[in-house]
């Protein structure tokens, strides 16, 4: 796995036509951070999120990795990157144990059973992880999402509104799995709506309004 302790984003356009989705976002990430991202709905987070994913490309623009071209690496760097996103990644007539160990072994992960074992005790998946995942619960189904995002230990975490689905108590678990993956050294980007999950987890909050940053702290 290509190692790197930053991203860095700088002059980042999209345009889809003559719709401007984000109009020139300068971000900087750093390992061991935590960096919530806000804005309304519309704001181009989601584009911003789609070019950090390397799943789309800029208009214009650099995005590096520590010191990798992340827009010529894509395929190669892609494998350091751990998602969390509206769609769970998950196929829905496997069981959350079969989603699991599939992901670890296309990410190539040592020993995949027993990093499953550890994913499974820190999650509480044990109790419906033999069941096919297109019967879960929303909150079910975002915590076998959250497993499946951090099997390979990524380099850089993106987490698009994790809190969603999930009740008090695995929200709490949250936190404690955001604060694990910053303590580890992870690159960690949260997108997220919820004012207590931000208030709880940020090291650094940005605001994107109309596909440009309007405060970064």
């Amino acid at each position: 796995m290509l190692d790197f302790d930053r991203v860095e984003a700088r002059g980042l356009v999209k345009t889809y036509g003559s719709t401007l989705a984000l109009g020139g976002v300068d971000l900087a990430l750093r390992s061991g951070t935590v960096t919530v991202i806000e804005g309304p709905n519309g704001a181009g987070k989601s584009t911003l999120l789609a070019i950090l994913t390397l799943l789309a490309r800029p208009t214009r623009g650099t995005l590096r990795f520590g010191d990798y071209d992340a827009l010529e690496l894509g395929a190669e760097l892609r494998g350091t990157i751990g998602v969390l996103s509206h769609a769970s990644f998950s196929y829905p007539d496997l069981t959350a144990n079969e989603n699991l160990l599939l992901a670890a072994r296309l990410y190539r992960v040592p020993s995949p059973e027993k990093r499953i074992a550890v994913l499974r005790d820190r999650f509480e998946i044990g109790s419906f992880g033999d069941r096919p995942v297109r019967t879960y619960s929303r909150g079910q189904l975002q915590r076998v999402a959250i497993a499946r995002a951090l099997v390979h230990q990524p380099r850089l975490l993106l987490l698009d509104e994790p809190s969603t689905g999930l009740d008090a108590h695995s929200t709490r678990r949250l936190v404690g799995v955001v604060e694990d993956e910053k303590t580890r050294g992870a690159i960690v980007v949260v997108v997220t709506h919820d004012a207590e999950l931000a208030a709880s987890v940020a090291d650094a909050r940005v605001a994107i309004v109309r596909g440009r940053i309007a405060e970064a702290a």
